[in-house]
């Protein structure tokens, strides 16, 4: 039997574009700020949380869906040790864009952040679960599966298209350009003097602007990426020491460590996926 104080995720190769996290005991799982390259839709199952989303906190509690854009930081955590059970799915923001395009929600293939944090609907709850379980069930055919995904993503994203579209600041070109050489040089040592250089900031400045329009330090950032990378080559089945290598960590300690702060997680359990495996997603006994 499952341990329901063990994150737990379900995948299936045939369906690269979703991810299923089940945690039935919550209270011991704690998150660092942390961003993800997916867009999360999130139910809660059971007891009660905090979910911090940029810059704005919110109790969420049984029955509610917490949706959170690409790249938008974020933590959800237990309250006062109490009982706490999520799902969480992780959806690939590229096959989700293209849905949106098809289904005419989208003028051009291209992502457009959704500005709802919370969702307390029993309709759109319920129909989550339905999802899940569906997913976690091992007499589910592949079919039925990639049907109630898009059956149920298609009608939400049409519930959600009627609210007002995010519109975020921009940031400057050189912090781009900055961002872009925190990706491509994740893997090495940088330097905050190499970072002036290239965007022509104080350190103080740089610091306080990069985290004004990333929501990160330069640092973060780049420790958030290089977990984003390890999910990645975990899921393909890469070695633990060697994934801590590939994305830059000193040594598979130091991987370990990091990745738990932001995930809850250690990569030993994101590595274990849940296809052949029955989950009860109703947050009861």
């Amino acid at each position: 039997m499952n341990d329901p104080r063990k994150p737990m995720f379900w995948r299936d190769s045939r369906m690269p574009y979703v991810e299923l996290r089940v945690v039935g005991d919550g209270r011991k799982v704690c998150y660092a700020p942390h961003s993800h390259s997916q867009w999360s839709l999130g139910a809660i199952v059971e007891g009660n949380s905090t979910f911090v989303y940029r810059d704005n906190q919110y109790k969420v509690s049984a029955g509610t869906l917490v949706i959170m854009n690409p790249e938008w930081i974020h933590a959800c955590n237990p309250i006062d040790n109490q009982p706490w059970g999520y799902l969480m799915l992780y959806i690939d923001t590229n096959w989700l864009t293209n849905l949106r395009y098809e289904i005419g929600l989208l003028d051009t293939p291209c992502w457009q952040d959704i500005s709802t944090a919370i969702l307390s609907s029993p309709e759109w709850y319920a129909g989550y679960c339905r999802v899940a379980e569906c997913l976690l069930r091992t007499d589910s055919e592949l079919l039925e599966k990639q049907t109630v995904v898009v059956e149920y993503l298609t009608a939400l994203m049409f519930e959600l298209a009627d609210q007002e579209v995010v519109s975020q600041p921009k940031p400057p070109d050189n912090l781009q350009v900055l961002a872009a050489y925190l990706k491509e040089h994740a893997i090495e040592e940088v330097s905050l003097d190499t970072l002036c250089e290239i965007s022509g900031y104080s350190p103080g400045h740089l610091i306080r602007t990069f985290k004004h329009y990333f929501g990160f330090t330069p640092h973060a950032y780049l420790i958030n990426y290089r977990i984003q990378r390890g999910q990645h080559e975990l899921k393909q089945g890469i070695p633990i020491a060697e994934t801590a290598f590939n994305t830059g960590f000193a040594d598979q300690p130091h991987f370990q460590r990091t990745f738990k702060k932001l995930l809850a997680a250690t990569p030993k359990q994101y590595r274990q996926s849940l296809l052949n495996q029955q989950i009860d997603t109703t947050g009861g006994e």
